[in-house]
């Protein structure tokens, strides 16, 4: 069998997450049903992670085995040809047997964008949560500097979060400003369920001066969800990158 990678973007606005649920529109659905009407046989998709519902991806990464004789080159082709506009195939690899999507990852890129104008503008309302309400950008920096590293996330991901070892490893936490549009970028080995979008809402409390950037360390030690800000809205996150050896 050959073990084919893919690279897909989609826009997550009318999907149902990631994760294939029955009578929902999920993006494995959607990919798992093309491939399976181009190859003949059942596919299963692997995905290097999930995405909410709303949270859209640039560069999602997943693989599947098959026995079809499809060169490689084509994938992209013979996927593009069917699949609705706001899923695409962006390139193809074969890899090899042994290669996972999830367990291969050396990390992962997330950006969360903020429309900070004072009317939404319309062209990115889709993935920019808008934000019209004053903030201190410089603290939301400072405060950041204190999530690099290797924590204990508890307080930073979903309460209900099944996964029992909560400590990651975040590389940067990056904050840049062009235009009206404000973009967190968080870069790190793994992810729990909701924790960039809990980081950016616990900046934006620190950029209102709900919460003071020093008091980071302490929202982490404590493993306390509650201490930490607000969910931001889905929409404003992108997948930006799967990161491979």
């Amino acid at each position: 069998m050959r073990n084919i990678k893919l690279t897909i973007s989609y826009d997550g606005t009318d999907f149902h997450g990631f994760q294939i649920q029955p009578n929902l529109r999920t993006v494995q659905g959607a990919l798992q049903a093309r491939l399976e009407e181009v190859v003949g046989h059942p596919v299963s998709i692997i995905g290097s992670g999930r995405t909410d519902a709303g949270v859209h991806a640039r560069a999602q990464v997943v693989n599947f085995h098959t026995s079809s004789r499809v060169p490689v080159e084509k994938w992209p082709i013979v996927c593009n040809v069917k699949l609705p506009g706001d899923l695409v195939v962006q390139d193809a690899e074969e890899v090899s047997e042994d290669w996972h999507a999830r367990f291969s990852a050396q990390g992962k890129v997330y950006r969360y964008q903020m429309d900070r104008s004072a009317f939404s503008d319309v062209f990115t309302r889709k993935y920019a949560y808008h934000y019209p309400y004053p903030i201190c950008v410089e603290r939301m920096i400072e405060a950041a500097t204190h999530l690099v590293g290797r924590h204990d996330f508890t307080s930073f991901c979903a309460a209900n979060t099944p996964v029992e070892d909560k400590v990651r490893t975040l590389y940067a936490v990056d904050l840049r400003e062009e235009g009206h549009l404000l973009t967190v970028t968080c870069r790190g080995e793994g992810f729990l369920y909701n924790m960039v979008r809990i980081i950016v809402g616990t900046l934006l409390d620190v950029g209102r001066g709900k919460i003071e950037p020093g008091e980071l360390p302490d929202i982490l030690l404590a493993r306390d969800r509650k201490r930490a800000g607000v969910t931001a809205p889905a929409h404003g996150l992108t997948m930006w990158q799967v990161l491979y050896d």
